[in-house]
């Protein structure tokens, strides 16, 4: 099913995300442009599977979280964020072989601090909603 789901987001424009460490984990994660807004996919494999067969809380939290981080970046423009708050809230389970997909929304940007709200999503079914907030970091030389 994985290259199937794979073969499925290239033809709709998608394309593996660059990650690094903890990322490629979970990943590969997909992203595209669509009407000038970020989205990103994930499709779960058995590598994501809790004990009850289902797609594990914290990898639809990782996901959540990263997406937002990656919008953040994007409406910024600044290469360096933190996380300092993220709440997730799961509404329906999410099963292996799905593709979970996220277009993560500013709320509000001040020059410090980016809030952004995302549903994740399989299909047109929510199965969980994020809300994070995001420090802009100064660039370290």
């Amino acid at each position: 099913m994985t290259a199937k789901a794979a073969d499925k987001l290239k033809s709709d424009g998608w394309k593996v995300a660059e990650t690094t460490g903890f990322l490629t984990l979970i990943g590969p994660l997909w992203e595209r442009l669509k009407d000038g807004a970020l989205e990103l996919a994930l499709i779960t494999e058995d590598k994501h599977h809790n004990r009850r067969g289902l797609v594990q809380g914290g990898v639809i939290m990782t996901f959540a979280d990263r997406a937002c981080g990656m919008a953040a970046r994007f409406v910024s423009g600044k290469p360096t964020l933190a996380t300092v708050q993220f709440d997730t809230h799961f509404v329906e389970a999410g099963k292996i072989g799905e593709i979970l997909t996220t277009r993560p929304r500013v709320v509000r940007s001040t020059r410090s601090l980016i809030f952004i709200t995302a549903e994740v999503t399989v299909d047109k079914r929510c199965i969980a909603m994020a809300n994070g907030v995001f420090k802009i970091l100064k660039n370290e030389s």
